[in-house]
């Protein structure tokens, strides 16, 4: 995997596929750090997209997954922060190109969206997919 230090968080809606995908990541030997929540309480999803993305930014993490139910919101919070690039992913071409074009640092997923194996799959390929750079850095600097 390019990113060697990952963060997760989710609302009640993402947390059951978020436990899910810890685990998933852990068999692969890759550390993750959970920013929550602990239970599938109700808890407002700008808050945990919220951690996630000040974590990036204080390079305490190097990439991120965020899970809701639509992974909508989560993205839409997290791009409010200068310097995270959040997509919500929901096949393989989004998966791929939002690394290779946009330099994505953020994965949003929606559990309501896929089921468990296909979010597998978006994170594997999300992970290990590097930035093509060249003329898209110009178009992020942008950003």
């Amino acid at each position: 995997m390019l990113f060697s230090k990952i963060c997760i968080a989710s609302d009640h809606a993402g947390y059951d596929l978020k436990e899910r995908i810890k685990e998933y990541i852990i068999k692969k030997n890759v550390p993750i750090i959970d920013l929550g929540p602990f239970s599938s309480n109700s808890v407002d999803y700008p808050d945990f997209a919220k951690k996630v993305s000040k974590r990036l930014l204080l390079k305490k993490s190097d990439g991120g997954i965020l899970v809701c139910g639509s992974g909508t919101g989560m993205a839409m919070t997290a791009n409010k922060f200068k310097g995270i690039r959040a997509a919500q992913c929901y096949n393989k071409k989004s998966t791929v190109l939002c690394r290779r074009h946009n330099n994505a640092n953020i994965i949003c997923l929606g559990s309501r969206m896929m089921k468990n194996k296909e979010a597998f799959n978006f994170i594997s390929l999300f992970f290990q997919t590097k930035f093509d750079g060249g003329r898209h850095t110009k178009r992020i600097n942008k950003i």
